[in-house]
């Protein structure tokens, strides 16, 4: 018979650090959409998950986080920038 939860690779003990894969999830989706929001979130996942991964678990994607989740900042401040300097937003509603 085969044995469905005894996988060696499932339980081989090396798991990456959950925080670290939010953290680089943020920072990526936040490149796209709700920069504002997922920006900083990437960062506070990316700082917490750096304190508690070791190199082998998740510190690499923990800085990637952060490094996208700056550049989800700085991309609002600039579209921000954009929008102030032509006069704001406007909103058309068809009709």
């Amino acid at each position: 018979m085969a044995s469905y939860g005894s996988s060696s690779a499932a339980s081989s003990g090396s798991r990456t650090n959950g925080l670290a894969i939010a953290s680089l999830c943020c920072g990526v989706v936040g490149l796209f959409f709700l920069n504002i929001v997922l920006g900083p979130l990437a960062i506070i996942f990316g700082a917490v998950a750096r304190r508690q991964a070791s190199v082998k678990n998740g510190a690499g994607m923990a800085k990637a986080g952060i490094i996208l989740g700056v550049v989800d900042v700085v991309l609002w401040l600039v579209l921000l920038a954009v929008a102030a300097s032509n006069d704001g937003f406007s909103w058309y509603v068809g009709g």
